[in-house]
C-alpha cells in the first residue's frame, strides 16, 4: 500500500482505477470542526482491508503518466478494493474516469457520513492542484 489509492504489487505500483482518495499529506475537518489527516486514515483503512484477505490481483486498464499500472483490483475472497474505497468514504468516484461506476457508492457513503464525509474536505483533485500551485484538472 502507497497511499488511499496507490498499492505495490511485486514491485510494481497499481493507481486504483476510477477512484480518488485524499493525499497522505491532506488533512480533512471532521464533523466537530476539528482537523485530522484523512489521506493517511484513508491509506491505513486500505491496509487493514487488504490485509483482511489476500493475494490481491488486479485487472490492467492501462498505464498512466507516471507508468504506474491503473486497475481494477481484488481481494482474494472477490471483494473489488476500488469499490470498497468509494462505499467505506475513503475515496471519491473519480467520475471522469470510472464513468460514474462508483456514484452509488459515493451517494451512500455520503448519506452515512463515512469517511471523509463526516465533515468538510477539499477534493482530491483540488487538493493536489493547490499543492503544486497549478490549475485543478478535475
Amino acid at each position: 500500500m502507497i497511499d488511499g489509492d496507490t498499492i505495490e504489487i511485486r514491485g510494481e505500483r497499481v493507481r486504483l482505477h476510477g477512484v480518488d482518495a485524499p493525499e497522505s499529506w491532506q488533512t480533512c475537518a471532521d464533523g466537530d470542526g476539528s482537523t485530522y489527516r484523512c489521506g493517511k486514515e484513508a491509506a491505513a483503512a486500505l491496509d487493514l482491508f487488504l490485509a483482511a484477505s489476500r493475494p490481491t490481483r488486479c485487472k490492467i486498464v492501462e498505464r498512466d503518466r507516471y507508468e504506474r499500472f491503473v486497475a481494477t483490483c481484488f481481494r482474494a475472497d472477490g471483494r473489488e478494493i476500488n469499490r470498497w474505497l468509494v462505499e467505506s468514504g475513503n475515496a471519491l468516484d473519480w467520475a471522469r474516469y470510472s464513468n460514474g461506476a462508483y456514484a452509488g457508492d459515493e451517494d451512500a457513503a455520503r448519506s452515512q457520513g463515512a469517511g471523509i464525509w463526516r465533515g468538510k474536505f477539499q477534493l482530491p483533485c483540488q487538493a493536489r492542484a493547490e499543492h503544486a500551485k497549478r490549475e485543478p484538472s478535475c
